[in-house]
């Protein structure tokens, strides 16, 4: 459970902003108007006041809706647009009240169930309705609402299932915003078989000598971010690498070797996002370990003890890094 000593412990390790996900579905006491429990946005209140008093910027999210994500088809485009409208015109009114350091994001990882690849034109479609609903919707409750910053996505999150062919439509925000108050959001755990599952050892160019690294580089990285850059950076809407991760993963004598690695890649991918202006956050499942998916930093049954000290030497380094004159 979050509180305010989980808040201040990420504040206190260097973090100057929060992606708060959130799920809603458990908390609608009335799903015709989707009606959120006063109980509950009172404690999404109480997060986001924590995280202000310290100084910390805000994403509030709706997250792992199953609802929503995992019907990404025409049979249930129209119910869904219209509840998603519903639940995002109540959470606007609750949380109109707070100033341009928080931010809504429209959905998460919507995508068919237990397919994370290539999407269907249907899919698309779908995932473009939800992103133009939302900042309808937002917009339309007025008040800080008509400029608060509004966060919209690709298809799962996947950048690649955005950038070519056409396959994101940037949402029409009202007269007068342009882009300016837009963001598009990926989650970047790449190359997976590094970051994510733990498969190589090893990434990049200085560590190649070590053992097996993916064909995905330095060079891969920053070739894909010069790409969101003129896609969709050149247009006046802002990127958010709303997840992203390394897993914990080592062998034996090799461990220290490793744990340098995965400091450098945390460099890499900090350093070279914000260079391109782009916000980046780290996802945490406080799973610890060795092995696929371990992206644990803060151990949240240990008094918020940072098990990953690594990767916040890295993220450092790349913050530091990114300041320098190109």
């Amino acid at each position: 459970m979050v509180t305010k000593k989980t808040i201040k412990a990420v504040h206190d390790a260097g973090f100057n902003a929060v992606r708060i996900p959130v799920r809603w579905q458990c908390h609608i006491t009335n799903p015709a108007a989707m009606s959120i429990s006063k109980t509950w946005i009172d404690r999404i209140k109480e997060v986001i006041d924590w995280c202000l008093e310290y100084d910390m910027k805000v994403i509030v999210n709706v997250h792992h809706e199953k609802w929503l994500e995992s019907r990404p088809y025409y049979a249930n485009k129209e119910e869904n647009c219209q509840k998603l409208a519903l639940l995002w015109m109540n959470i606007a009114n609750e949380l109109g009240k707070y100033d341009d350091r928080v931010a809504f994001a429209g959905t998460n990882e919507v995508h068919v169930p237990n397919n994370w690849g290539k999407p269907t034109a249907e899919n698309l479609d779908v995932q473009n309705a939800y992103n133009q609903t939302f900042v309808d919707i937002v917009r339309a409750t007025g008040g800080n609402n008509a400029k608060r910053h509004l966060i919209v996505q690709t298809y799962v999150c996947n950048a690649d299932f955005g950038l070519y062919n056409g396959d994101f439509v940037i949402p029409k925000d009202i007269e007068g915003n342009g882009n300016d108050y837009m963001s598009v959001e990926l989650h970047f755990y790449n190359p997976w078989e590094y970051a994510g599952s733990g498969e190589c050892y090893y990434w990049g160019e200085p560590y190649k000598q070590y053992g097996k690294t993916p064909q995905s580089d330095e060079t891969t990285m920053v070739n894909f971010f010069d790409k969101l850059v003129s896609e969709w950076g050149s247009k006046g809407l802002g990127i958010v690498i709303g997840e992203w991760g390394i897993t914990d993963h080592y062998k034996g004598s090799e461990a220290d070797r490793m744990h340098e690695n995965m400091t450098y890649y945390c460099k890499t991918l900090v350093s070279e996002a914000r260079k391109r202006g782009f916000s980046t956050f780290i996802w945490d499942n406080n799973r610890f370990g060795n092995g696929s998916e371990m992206f644990g930093i803060f151990d949240r049954n240990k008094n918020m003890a940072i098990k990953a000290d690594w990767v916040i030497k890295g993220i450092k380094e790349g913050i530091a890094e990114s300041a320098k004159p190109m």
